[in-house]
């Protein structure tokens, strides 16, 4: 199976909708994410496997979590056919560093990030 161009940029462009919202912009969110999409992972000691419609409401109900430092680098992403893994190291967010593994999949013609 081959991976074009266009697929690169569409995921590189997901994952920088999940950038942008991510600092605020609950709509951006949910044009990244797919409607159950899920969240799993740690943000300090606090665990959260949570429904994504969760982590909206958590943005939403915060203030800027980004930090004043804060930096976004995409560090990889491999997709074979129609899904793929996308790499994000966050420094400065809600005062800790991530590492973020996004699941992307596409579905009906349209990359999607279904899982974090």
């Amino acid at each position: 199976m081959s991976v074009t161009i266009d697929d690169l940029e569409a995921v590189t462009a997901l994952v920088q909708l999940y950038i942008d919202g991510a600092g605020g912009d609950v709509e951006k969110l949910k044009e990244a994410f797919h409607s159950t999409a899920t969240m799993m992972g740690h943000i300090g000691s606090m665990e959260t496997y949570i429904p994504i419609a969760e982590f909206f409401a958590m943005i939403e109900n915060s203030p800027p979590l980004p930090g004043p430092g804060y930096k976004a680098v995409i560090r990889s992403i491999d997709i074979t056919g129609d899904a793929g893994v996308a790499v994000l190291t966050e420094t400065d967010y809600m005062g800790c560093d991530f590492v973020d593994y996004f699941a992307v999949t596409r579905i009906d013609a349209r990359w999607w990030i279904t899982h974090k």
